[in-house]
């Protein structure tokens, strides 16, 4: 098996259609399951780099090409650019052993007459690669950002405009950082069991780091998969990013409380909910898909969950039997995704400013109907995993007028380097600021007199 091969198919089906890249991958590895682990870890890391630095690859490779990228024919494209990854970011693997593996690819895939084309712009990007001009970061700042964090320049400034250019440049230098999954312990698992699990995934070559931010949260990487690790099986723990777990720390759920989770797949904020009640109340969890009901009733089984019961439900369209009856409203609504692009690389090739006004409007049609679930006196926590004040703090200022709800202050449930920021009602969390995806959360309160 040519593991360059593997690659190669994996970017040109990017290119040909509407897949993810993540479920490209993972069908990819899985098809391949008899590949050792570095082989793996190499079709993985060359993948997901070469689209992840793709505006970057695409601007160094036509300095040296005389055919611009976007005239090339699509496999020598998408070979010329996991080949320029490679050069420029895997210091281990010789230039010439690149080289000559994209010729032989070029062969193989009956593109002889363009073997000399591919081996003399991979080799002139290997004689220029330390004199490659890139844009000034003085006279072309926003040019600058674009090019070297492969960022689309509309994002570059849509980013500098919301948070200002000092954190515009930390959030891109944090989507390029190698990214570690987020695991949430069941609170019921106290230090002592919690440590034996930590030191049980070490042992197998696991890095863990503890959250700053909840005692019960982790990051890990160099893990074989999530479903691997001990503890699993047995409901441990739930893969959660800690900014969702933030919503639920927020929302003040009480014993007894009846929780209603309108856009829940797969399941986190809804199951650490379900664990906050401590087997007392319910939580009812709704999405739009069979499909996405079956992962929520996966990971409540798994997690043991019995106060749960699902529903496929459009968070568009009105359940009268949930009309008046939460007393915790989570609405954690779809959105442009803008916070998670070091998970996602795709997204920032994918979202445009249109889609970016047709997520804003699909939000207001799900709170518009969803707020009628509230009790009065009912907690509504809205929350996004992006950085887009229309979306966020705009759209805050749209619900409290609309509906006549009020803000309430998250600082007593909010860690303590967090208070100050939460105590507004609200709180933006951004990649290269705070430990977590770029992600949104506001508390909210239906006012006792509020219909």
């Amino acid at each position: 098996m040519n593991i360059r091969e593997v690659v190669l198919d994996i970017l040109l089906e990017l290119s040909s259609q509407n897949e993810y890249s993540n479920i490209l991958i993972s069908s990819a590895l899985e098809k391949y399951n008899d590949l050792d682990g570095k082989e793996k870890a190499f079709i993985k890391r060359v993948s997901a780099g070469t689209l992840e630095r793709r505006i970057q690859i695409d601007y160094v490779i036509n300095q040296f090409s005389t055919v611009p990228v976007n005239k090339m024919k699509p496999l020598i494209r998408e070979l010329i650019r996991m080949s320029c990854y490679q050069i420029l970011f895997m210091e281990n693997i010789p230039d010439a052993a690149v080289c000559n593996e994209a010729v032989k690819l070029a062969k193989k895939r009956k593109f002889q007459s363009l073997q000399g084309y591919v081996n003399g712009v991979l080799r002139a990007i290997v004689r220029g690669k330390e004199r490659i001009i890139y844009p000034d970061r003085q006279t072309a700042y926003h040019d600058y950002l674009s090019v070297c964090y492969s960022m689309p320049l509309w994002l570059v400034e849509h980013f500098c405009n919301a948070y200002g250019d000092e954190l515009c440049e930390l959030i891109l230098q944090s989507f390029l950082q190698p990214g570690a999954v987020s695991i949430r312990f069941q609170e019921t698992l106290d230090e002592k069991e919690r440590e034996r699990l930590i030191t049980a995934w070490q042992r197998e070559g696991v890095e863990v780091r503890k959250s700053t931010y909840l005692p019960y949260a982790v990051e890990i990487e160099r893990s074989d998969g999530v479903r691997n690790l001990a503890g699993y099986e047995e409901g441990a723990f739930a893969v959660q990013d800690v900014s969702s777990m933030l919503v639920v720390e927020a929302a003040g759920i009480k014993a007894g409380d009846t929780v209603i989770d309108v856009c829940a797949a797969p399941g986190g904020k809804t199951l650490h909910a379900a664990a906050k009640l401590a087997g007392t109340g319910q939580v009812i969890s709704c999405d739009v898909t069979p499909y996405k009901a079956g992962k929520i009733e996966e990971n409540r089984d798994r997690m043991h969950m019995t106060n749960v019961s699902v529903k496929v439900r459009d968070a568009r369209t009105a359940d009268e039997e949930l009309v008046g009856q939460a007393d915790v409203l989570l609405a954690d609504v779809p959105c442009s995704g803008l916070g998670v692009i070091g998970k996602k690389q795709d997204i920032k090739y994918r979202v445009t400013p249109e889609s970016l006004q047709q997520v804003i409007a699909l939000q207001k049609e799900i709170v518009g109907n969803v707020v009628q679930y509230l009790k009065p006196d009912g907690i509504m926590m809205y929350s996004t995993c992006t950085m887009n004040p229309a979306e966020n703090e705009e759209m805050v200022r749209w619900i409290c007028d609309k509906f006549d709800l009020e803000q309430v202050s998250m600082a007593p449930y909010m860690p303590e380097t967090l208070k100050e920021e939460a105590d507004k009602g609200y709180i933006q969390l951004l990649p290269g600021v705070h430990k977590t995806d770029g992600f949104f959360l506001a508390k909210l309160r239906k006012r006792p007199n509020c219909g």
